[in-house]
Parts: C-alpha cells; sequence; structure tokens
C-alpha cells in the first residue's frame, strides 16, 4: 500500500506539472473495489476469505483487501447470477490450479468448467460461488492473488477505448495474447458479446477512485457520460468519510466513482 501511494502521488505531480490548466482530474492507477451483491455481507467476507485470501479492514466489515483493491459485500436477498452482465466474471490466480480445484470440489464449490490448459495463456477453470458471481481461476505466476475483472459488451474494442478514456490504466496485452488495461494489482478485460446491465447482479458494480470527485463528475458529464446518483457523502463502519456517485459504462455496466 506504501508503494501504491507513492507511484500515486507520483503521478498525480507529474500530471499537474506537464499538463495545461484545462486538464483532466486524475483517476488513482487502480480498480478501488469490486461490489458483490450477497444475502449474508458476513458470510461473503468469510467465504472469500477462507478460499481465495484477503485482508479484514478497519473501515467496514463488509469488506476484504486484495492488493490495492477492495471486494466489497453489498446486502441483496435477490441478486442474479453475474454470468452474461456487463460484469461477467472476477478472476483469482493461484500457484497450483490442479490442488486448487480439488480442493474447491472438496468443498462442494460449484464447478462450471473444469481445469484446462490454453496454449500461450495459461491452466484455466471456472466456479461459482454460493451467491451467483463467476470466477475465473487460473494459475498465473507472474500475477497471484485477484487477477482480473472480465466485462462483456458487444463491442469488446471500443469498450476498451471507453475504459482508458475515462479512466486511465495502461494499454497491455495480458500474455501476448488478451487485449486489456493493466491497473495497480488487476486486469481489466472485455469479452464480446451481448450482456445485460449489471446492477441486480452478483458482480453489481465495480469503482475507480478520484481526489476530486465533483470535478471529475463535472468533467465526464461534459463527456456526456450518463450519472446515475450524483455525488454525495457516506460515513462508513469507522466513521471515516467517502463521497461516491454512481455512472453507467458500456452494455450498462454500473460504475462507482469514489473519493476517500
Amino acid at each position: 500500500m506504501r508503494l501504491f501511494r507513492i507511484v500515486f502521488l507520483v503521478t498525480v505531480v507529474a500530471f499537474a506539472l506537464a499538463a495545461p490548466a484545462a486538464a483532466q482530474t486524475p483517476i488513482l492507477p487502480v480498480v478501488d473495489h469490486i461490489h458483490l451483491n450477497v444475502p449474508d455481507q458476513a458470510k461473503g467476507v468469510e467465504w472469500y476469505q477462507k478460499y481465495f485470501g484477503g485482508q479484514p479492514m478497519t473501515e467496514a466489515p463488509d469488506r476484504l483487501m486484495f492488493g490495492d483493491t477492495r471486494l466489497i459485500f453489498l446486502r441483496n436477498e435477490k441478486g442474479q447470477p453475474s454470468t452474461g452482465s456487463a460484469l461477467d466474471h472476477i478472476g483469482f490466480s493461484v500457484t497450483d490450479l490442479d490442488a486448487k480445484m480439488k480442493a474447491l470440489e472438496a468443498a462442494g464449490i460449484k464447478v462450471v468448467s473444469p481445469v484446462r490448459e490454453v496454449q500461450g495463456l495459461f491452466k484455466l477453470a471456472f466456479i461459482e460461488d454460493p451467491w451467483g458471481t463467476r470466477i475465473e481461476v487460473v494459475q498465473d505466476s507472474e500475477k497471484l492473488g485477484l487477477h482480473h475483472v472480465h466485462l462483456r459488451a458487444p463491442d469488446a474494442a471500443a469498450t476498451l477505448a471507453w475504459y482508458k478514456e475515462k479512466f486511465g490504466g495502461d494499454t497491455a496485452k495480458l500474455k501476448d495474447r488478451l487485449d486489456g488495461l493493466k491497473y495497480s494489482g488487476v486486469w481489466l478485460l472485455v469479452q464480446r458479446g451481448d450482456a445485460t446491465p449489471s446492477e441486480g447482479h452478483a458482480i453489481d458494480h465495480i469503482g475507480w477512485r478520484t481526489p476530486n470527485l465533483d470535478a471529475k463528475t463535472n468533467e465526464l458529464k461534459a463527456q456526456n457520460v450518463k450519472f446515475t446518483t450524483e455525488p454525495r457523502p457516506l460515513r462508513l463502519a469507522s466513521g471515516v468519510m467517502v463521497n461516491f456517485a454512481y455512472l453507467e459504462g458500456p452494455a450498462g455496466a454500473k460504475i462507482e466513482l469514489v473519493q476517500r
């Protein structure tokens, strides 16, 4: 986390020195959080910590930290499966996929697709958590832990370009094969296909962070980005105050902007 803060401060300072007065408000080079819908937040935290690690946070009991990204659980009794939504699945990378899948199967976890090796990429499998979140489990030794967020949209290239323009990230190819955006600690990938809006699905929304929410909101509105919730404050369980707003991304992906 200390390294991340240093990287962000250097980024902001460099941006301020190099950019003109009308420069855009920066976005931190990280996926701030992923919000999952579950009927019981404590059980969601327990399940993901047990099977994929993650560190509890003092700011609130409904979340885990994976690198620089929060996995936050929203209470929703009627969450729909994530498969086929604009936020189709999330990915975790492990050191030994065969052993991990055996352990998950032994625990009674739903296996959607068994282990297979994709030449030039890595070994992968798909499971589903108890509340409908599709999870890709991969064996990528270069990036262990929370690995990626996989979006879905009719035009994958245009969708990646939209996220790049609005939220930055480094344009790159995962294993020189899959186009994506690389943030601190996690890949953003897009698969081509029809999608339903993510709100109300198991992966409800994803979030980015900015140091000035009001300014960034105004900038994005000027680019015809649709906001569904105006900036407003929120007090977390720890007493920490944050400001947040919701907007709509390609294919109906729900996106949160937050200022911490």
